[in-house]
C-alpha cells in the first residue's frame, strides 16, 4: 500500500486544476488501484467543485457561439475544443463517482469506474494533441459547465447520479458522435475521424457501466429499473431527452427502446441505426 486510500486518490484528480496535471493524476489513481496500492477506505470527502484554472471561460449554454459544420479549420477547432471540454469534465465525473459513492458498491464498481476515468483522460489527451496540431489548445475557446452542474445536482444520491450523468448526458454522445465523424471525414480530417471512432466505441462501454450499476442498485433496493429511471430523470434532469436516438449504440449499452420510451420527449420517436 502507498498509504493512500481510494477517496484520497480520487480527490487528487479533482483537486488538480491543470489539464495535463489532471490527466497524470487520473492515470496514477487508476494505476495505483489496479496495482493494489490503494486501501479500501473512503476517508476524504469529494469537493463541491473540481479545481479549475479559469481557462476555458465558462458561459451559459445560451451564450455559446455556434461551431459550424467542420468545413473550415476554425470550425473543426471549435468542435474539437467542445469535445475536449466534455472529456475533461468526464475525468472529474468518473473519479467523483468513485470517491463519493464507491463505499456503497462492491470492488468491481471501483475497478470499472477507475478504468473509465483513465479512458476519459486518454480521450482528452488525444483531442488536445489534435488541437495542438491545428495550432490551438484546450482553454482557447469558451465552454459551458452543464455536465458538472448535473453532477452537483445529484451529489446526494448514487441512483440519481447514474440515471442522469452516464445514462442521459453521456449517452447523448452515442447519438451525436456518428454525425461528427461524418463531418470530419467529409473535411478530409482522417486523424480526427480516427480519434472520434475510438472515443465512440469506448463511450458505449462507459454508458453500459452506468446502466449496469444503476440496475445493481435498483435490484438491491427492489425498484423497477425502467420506472425508477423515468422518475429520476423527470426529477433531476432539466429539459427533455430528445430524439433522434442511435438505437444500435444505445441497445449495446443497455438502454433499450422500452427504457427510452419512458424518458423521451413526447413526440414521434425517430431513430438512427448507425453506430460509429
Amino acid at each position: 500500500m502507498s498509504g493512500s486510500d481510494i477517496s484520497e486518490a480520487c480527490r487528487s484528480v479533482l483537486d488538480q486544476p491543470s489539464p495535463l496535471g489532471k490527466v497524470k493524476a487520473a492515470r496514477k489513481a487508476a494505476r495505483d488501484w489496479r496495482c493494489g496500492r490503494l486501501a479500501w477506505a473512503f476517508s476524504m470527502p469529494m469537493p463541491d467543485q473540481p479545481a479549475r484554472t479559469g481557462r476555458p471561460p465558462l458561459l451559459p449554454p445560451s451564450r455559446m457561439p455556434k461551431r459550424g459544420r467542420a468545413g473550415s479549420p476554425r470550425a473543426r477547432i471549435a468542435m474539437l475544443h467542445a469535445l475536449a471540454h466534455i472529456e475533461y469534465v468526464a475525468i472529474d465525473l468518473a473519479f467523483d463517482l468513485v470517491g463519493r459513492f464507491g463505499a456503497l458498491f462492491p470492488p468491481a464498481f471501483v475497478d470499472e469506474w477507475m478504468a473509465v476515468g483513465a479512458e476519459e483522460a486518454m480521450h482528452f489527451a488525444l483531442i488536445e494533441r489534435r488541437l495542438q496540431s491545428y495550432g490551438a489548445s484546450y482553454g482557447d475557446l469558451p465552454a459551458h459547465d452543464g455536465l458538472w452542474e448535473a453532477a452537483a445536482a445529484t451529489a446526494h444520491d448514487p441512483l440519481a447520479r447514474l440515471a442522469v450523468v452516464p445514462m442521459v448526458l453521456e449517452a447523448r454522445g452515442l447519438d451525436v458522435t456518428p454525425s461528427l465523424i461524418s463531418r470530419f471525414e467529409a473535411a478530409g480530417d482522417l486523424w480526427s475521424t480516427r480519434v472520434m471512432c475510438r472515443i465512440a466505441e469506448d463511450e458505449v462501454g462507459h454508458v453500459a457501466a452506468g446502466v449496469r450499476w444503476f440496475r445493481h442498485l435498483c435490484d438491491q433496493q427492489r425498484f423497477d429499473c425502467t420506472e425508477q429511471w423515468t422518475m429520476l430523470v423527470g426529477r433531476h434532469f432539466r429539459g427533455m431527452v430528445k430524439p433522434p436516438f442511435n438505437d444500435s449504440a444505445r441497445e449495446r449499452a443497455g438502454l433499450t427502446k422500452a427504457m427510452m420510451a419512458g424518458v423521451a420527449a413526447p413526440c414521434d420517436l425517430q431513430h438512427k441505426s448507425g453506430v460509429a
